[in-house]
C-alpha cells in the first residue's frame, strides 16, 4: 500500500508522516530530503540552479537515504549530509532545485523504484512531498492534502529552526514560506496542488497525534475495504507489523 501525504511548507506533512509510518511499520520516504540533498550539491559544487548544470550533476550524484537507528541517515557522495540539509540554506536552495524538470524526473524516478520494492515485497510506504498524489503516484491507495492557516505554518517552522539552535525572526520565517508558497504553486512541472480524490487534512487546531490518528485511520478504513473485496484463500495472516492494528 502507498500512503501519500501532500501539502504546503509548515502544514506538518513531514513530521505527521514519519510518525504515521513508525505507528503502521511501514517504510517513510522523505522526497523532501531528497531534493534538500541534490540542492545541497549544487551549493557544495558552487553551481547555477539551471537545467543545463543538473543534467551534469546527476550523472555523477550518489545520494543514498538509510533508516538508521536514530531515524533517516541521508548519504552524499559517501558522507553523511543528515543535518546539513537542515539548514535555512538548503531549505531555500532545494525550493529552487526543485523547478528543474531534469531533477523532478530523476528524483520521481528514483522515489517510485524505491517504493515499489518495498510494495513488491508485500509492505507499505508512507511517501510526503508536494507532488506525490498528482504525479509520483497518482493511483496511490490513501492520499492526504494537509493545509494550514499561514501564522501557524510559520510558528512551526520557527520553532523547528529555534530548536536546531538557529536565530531567525518569525517574519522572516513567514516570508521565506509565503515565497515557496508561491514557486511551488507556479512552476511548470509538478507544480503544488490538491488531488482531486485527496481528502484534506486541516492541522492548524490539531496537534501532531491528532494529525497522526487521523491519517492512520484513512488507512486503517481503506485496508477494511480492500479486504472486504478480497477473496480468502487461507487462514494465514500477514505479519503484523504490514498492517495498523485497528
Amino acid at each position: 500500500m502507498i500512503v501519500a501525504i501532500d501539502g504546503p511548507a509548515g502544514s506538518g506533512k513531514s513530521t505527521t508522516a514519519r510518525r504515521v509510518a513508525d505507528a503502521v511499520g511501514w517504510l517513510y520516504l522523505d522526497t523532501g530530503a531528497m531534493y534538500r540533498t541534490v540542492a545541497l550539491a549544487f551549493l557544495d559544487r558552487g553551481i547555477a540552479f539551471t537545467d543545463e548544470a543538473a543534467d551534469g550533476l546527476l550523472s555523477s550524484l550518489n545520494l543514498d537515504l538509510r533508516m538508521g537507528l536514530d531515524g533517516l541517515q541521508v548519504m552524499l557522495d559517501g558522507q553523511d549530509v543528515t543535518d546539513r540539509i537542515r539548514t535555512p540554506e538548503a531549505t531555500e536552495a532545494a525550493s529552487r532545485v526543485s523547478t528543474l524538470p531534469s531533477v523532478r524526473h530523476r528524483l520521481v524516478e528514483e522515489q517510485r523504484r524505491m517504493a515499489r520494492q518495498q510494495t513488491a515485497d508485500g509492505l507499505g510506504v508512507v511517501m510526503e512531498g508536494r507532488d506525490i498524489g498528482t504525479v509520483v503516484f497518482p493511483d496511490a491507495d490513501v492520499k492526504v492534502y494537509m493545509v494550514a492557516n499561514p501564522e501557524a505554518r510559520a510558528e512551526r517552522r520557527h520553532r523547528e529552526l529555534t530548536d536546531q539552535g538557529k536565530t531567525v525572526s518569525l517574519d522572516a520565517v513567514a516570508e521565506d514560506i509565503a515565497e515557496r508558497d508561491a514557486r511551488d504553486a507556479t512552476r511548470a512541472v509538478s507544480p503544488l496542488r490538491q488531488a482531486e480524490d485527496a481528502v484534506v487534512l486541516d492541522t492548524t487546531g490539531l496537534d501532531i497525534s491528532d494529525q497522526v490518528e487521523r491519517v492512520v485511520e484513512l488507512i486503517r478504513a481503506r485496508l477494511r475495504e480492500r479486504d472486504a473485496a478480497t477473496p480468502v484463500k487461507s487462514d494465514s495472516a500477514a505479519p503484523a507489523a504490514h498492517s495498523p492494528s485497528s
